[in-house]
């Protein structure tokens, strides 16, 4: 018998550069933080989230704060590595298996030395890609320009992912990046891909950590209960040929199981955070989760629909492009800050009146499929 699944605690580091904190400081810090805004101590399971730590990370983080003996699950799915674990554990919880784990996503990026994010390693096309300079910017920089092409639109609707964005992280103390830029700022900034500048890519040095701790219990706080009312993980189909790049079906897929599940539409959606890698993905996952219709996105962004006091805020957090990317920590991140939108915790950004909130988190390139991996939560109160 399915059983409803409670956020009781949610805690995340600020994401940033920390050059004087280990990856075991950043885990134990979103974890004590997470227990403590719980008020609960008895966990039955752990679930790590993590991409480049390493084998049986989770076991070595939690160690010297005594947490062993009970299960504990080591989690990568790419990016959407935090998300599928909360997805996983919302499982277990809903039968039965537990009643109360904890979930936390941690990554340390400044240590790996800069520069792009490598292709998938073990992927037979990727020296063949690679080659021909095929990596995530690139791949993403092709889906902006057509998507330019096909919409008749110009640069500046993609600047204008990044204004809008940057200010919302420029009101969060736990972004990365917290200053406002301008339309001529961002598209007068240092080339990648045209036609993305650099103020259109997410930052990839950076450092982080985030935790939930999920129960089936229902929390006894003064605030108010936030519940998963929909959980969905999906990977990519095969490309057979010349797929339109700017559907982004797997998303679209992933959406429609987690609005089912929630016995919801994408209408009842409050606030969201979603996965702007590069901001003509945000543009495209518009269109995917159903907030606007195919070909909509550009006007839902020019009306201010997704700004901060708009119909549906998108990343009121300041998204991956301000906040940052810790990529195992950046899913579990997306649902601490919806938790804190619902509940009226989100100083100085917060979204009036939201009572639903979804997290849309992708992860992977890999020659031949559209991503390797996307989920959705939603959550409700």
């Amino acid at each position: 018998m399915s059983r409803d699944v409670f956020i009781a605690g949610a805690a995340m580091t600020p994401f940033g550069r920390h050059d004087t904190r280990s990856m075991q400081d950043l885990a134990q810090a979103a974890v004590l933080g997470a227990l403590a805004d719980a008020d609960q101590n008895r966990i039955q399971a752990f679930y790590n989230a993590n991409v480049y730590g390493g084998m049986v990370l989770g076991q070595v983080l939690m160690r010297d704060l005594g947490i062993t003996g009970p299960a504990l699950y080591n989690v990568e799915n790419a990016c959407a590595s935090g998300a599928t674990a909360v997805h996983l554990a919302c499982q277990a919880l809903r039968l039965g298996l537990y009643d109360t784990v904890l979930v936390w996503g941690v990554e340390q990026l400044t240590r790996l030395g800069g520069g792009t994010i490598p292709l998938q390693r073990n992927d037979y096309k990727t020296e063949l890609y690679a080659a021909q300079g095929m990596t995530l910017p690139t791949v993403y920089a092709m889906r902006g320009s057509r998507y330019l092409h096909e919409r008749g639109e110009t640069a500046e609707i993609l600047a204008r992912i990044a204004v809008k964005n940057r200010a919302h992280g420029a009101r969060n103390p736990y972004a990365q990046q917290r200053k406002e830029v301008t339309v001529e700022e961002v598209l007068n900034s240092r080339p990648v891909a045209e036609p993305l500048t650099l103020l259109q890519c997410c930052p990839s040095q950076v450092d982080g950590a985030a935790a939930l701790v999920l129960t089936t219990v229902k929390p006894a706080s003064a605030r108010r209960p936030v519940r998963v009312l929909g959980s969905a993980v999906q990977s990519g189909h095969l490309e057979a040929g010349c797929d339109d790049i700017l559907d982004a079906e797997i998303t679209a897929r992933t959406a429609r199981l987690a609005y089912e599940e929630a016995g919801i539409g994408p209408q009842d959606v409050g606030v969201v955070e979603l996965h702007d890698a590069f901001t003509i993905a945000e543009l495209l996952y518009y269109e995917a989760l159903g907030l606007c219709g195919k070909g909509g996105s550009a006007d839902m962004l020019r009306r201010g629909d997704t700004a901060l006091g708009g119909r549906v805020p998108v990343n009121p957090s300041g998204g991956l492009l301000a906040k940052g990317h810790p990529l195992g920590a950046t899913g579990v991140a997306q649902m601490v800050e919806i938790t804190w939108q619902l509940q009226g915790r989100a100083e100085g950004r917060q979204v009036d009146g939201a009572r639903i909130g979804l997290t849309q988190c992708t992860g992977g390139g890999i020659a031949g499929v559209d991503h390797a991996a996307s989920s959705v939560h939603i959550l409700g109160v």
